[in-house]
């Protein structure tokens, strides 16, 4: 397998699994923990990043496919999701070639699609955790807003307001801190995701405005 990327948590490998290109997710031992307890909570880890994908997919989410998961190694065989781009490099693509407002307009429609995504996501009680432009791909023509989530490393099952809410706040702020002059895109996610999270969307922003006022005192704090 070629060693493609590393990261906190996990290598990932491209290979092909019966012929299908396929990138494998391999968790590696953390030494600072005790072995016991590191092999239990990489195992939790894997279970729930598996079932999180599932359970997008079952409700309409492009996911990448998973192929196989050896457990032992702590690795999960997944499609690699050919044809496509992050959403951080279209995003920066199209405003390195664009006017601040005609690069709003044209990614207006993107943020209507991550918005609805994410809450169908949410009615589903599935948190990502790792929300940020870089873990959406863009499969195929970039304009067709075909879009795929990946890395839930760090996602987990809660029905609470407050977990989705921050979820919603970290996505805010890797939007904004990474792709300036974006705010207004945000918005727009917003408006689509209460559309498709109607039931339980005010509670989830009541708790984003409740963490971005905690940011903002550590931020004056600091």
């Amino acid at each position: 397998m070629e060693l493609w990327k590393q990261g906190a948590e996990a290598k990932i490998h491209k290979t092909d699994f019966y012929g299908k290109p396929c990138i494998v997710k391999e968790r590696f031992r953390k030494s600072y923990r005790h072995p016991i307890l590191d092999k239990s909570l990489t195992a939790q880890r894997v279970k729930s990043e598996i079932r999180a994908m599932l359970r997008c997919r079952m409700s309409g989410i492009l996911t990448p496919t998973v192929y196989f998961v050896n457990m032992d190694s702590s690795c999960i065989y997944m499609e690699e999701m050919l044809d496509s781009v992050t959403v951080r490099d279209y995003i920066q693509s199209v405003q390195s070639s664009k006017t601040a407002v005609e690069a709003i307009e044209t990614l207006t429609p993107l943020a209507n699609t991550i918005g609805h995504t994410l809450g169908i996501m949410h009615k589903q009680n599935i948190v990502h955790g790792d929300l940020t432009t870089s873990n959406m791909l863009l499969q195929g023509d970039p304009s067709n807003n075909r879009l795929c989530l990946i890395d839930f490393g760090l996602s987990f099952f809660e029905n609470l307001s407050e977990d989705k809410g921050v979820d919603l706040y970290v996505l805010e702020r890797a939007l904004i801190s990474t792709h300036p002059n974006t705010e207004k895109l945000f918005n727009v996610i917003l408006k689509a995701y209460c559309k498709s999270n109607d039931t339980g969307s005010k509670d989830v922003i009541a708790k984003l405005e409740e963490v971005r006022m905690r940011g903002r005192k550590r931020t004056m704090v600091g």
